[in-house]
């Protein structure tokens, strides 16, 4: 399994810049999984294949991140993604692959 991680560089960055901004958007992330029957994993899977669809790498990696350390098993994570094929196509279902394959295999 992937080794703990912390958030990008930028992120920190960011954070440090403007925490108002970065506080409210991590807390309206928790709010808004609060909110429905879908567990934690359930959740982050759902925005990992939306990173995908929407083609950002540090989404993707973000929330692969977060699938894990919510107990999502890489062939869970591997699975999200094919389901793509027939939606994005395969070259960027593949791409968000290689993207997750970043931290699976780090």
């Amino acid at each position: 399994m992937a080794k703990q991680h912390t958030k990008s560089r930028t992120y920190d960055e960011i954070s440090k810049l403007y925490p108002d901004v970065m506080a409210a958007q991590e807390a309206l992330g928790i709010t808004i999984r609060q909110l429905g029957p879908l567990d934690e994993k359930t959740s982050h899977l759902i925005q990992l294949a939306a990173a995908a669809t929407a083609k950002s790498e540090g989404a993707v990696h973000s929330h692969t991140k977060r699938a894990i350390k919510a107990g999502a098993a890489k062939e869970e994570i591997y699975h999200t993604l094919l389901l793509l094929i027939s939606t994005i196509g395969f070259p960027q279902a593949m791409a968000a692959i290689s993207w997750c394959r970043d931290i699976l295999e780090e």
